[in-house]
């Protein structure tokens, strides 16, 4: 057996053992070494696996990833329908009222710009959001908005 031929076969053999392992977390099934050489036929001891320090790392993260998959799934079973229910009510209650925050601090600011240019000091706040270009921009074009809106509902 030339030494290509020999590292071709290692390579497909590692190829089937990655689809066998990621079949056996997408089935659920308990993941070992034993496990995975029973569904191929290239292998027939588990030493095949264990042996080889690539394969081992590979069945170790297929293993990592299946015991963070069960953690998880035990977590979303314990928790009730009603009890998911109310979460996301309260979580939705707690984006309404952060999102409301955001449309005071944002009106108000809108007011202490336009209090600012009243007084003349408009190129001295322009000048501290140079830096901030993309701010500027956002709470001019805010301010521009509310003052069409405004000059409307006159």
């Amino acid at each position: 057996m030339t030494k290509s031929f020999a590292s071709s076969q290692q390579l497909s053999i590692d190829i089937e053992i990655e689809l066998v392992l990621q079949q056996m977390l997408d089935n659920d099934e308990t993941i070992t070494a034993r496990g995975v050489v029973n569904r191929l036929e290239g292998l027939k001891a588990a030493s095949s696996i264990t042996r080889n320090s690539q394969r081992v790392a590979q069945l170790k993260i297929f293993q990592d990833r299946q015991i963070e998959f069960r953690r998880w799934q035990g977590r979303v079973g314990k928790i009730s329908k009603e009890n998911l229910a109310q979460a996301i009510a309260a979580r939705e209650a707690k984006i309404a009222d952060l999102q409301r925050q955001v449309e005071i601090l944002t009106a108000s600011h809108i007011a202490m710009i336009r209090a600012v240019g009243e007084l003349g000091g408009y190129a001295k706040w322009a000048k501290f959001f140079e830096s901030y270009q993309v701010t500027h921009d956002m709470l001019l074009s805010k301010m521009v908005i509310s003052s069409a809106n405004e000059d409307g509902a006159k």
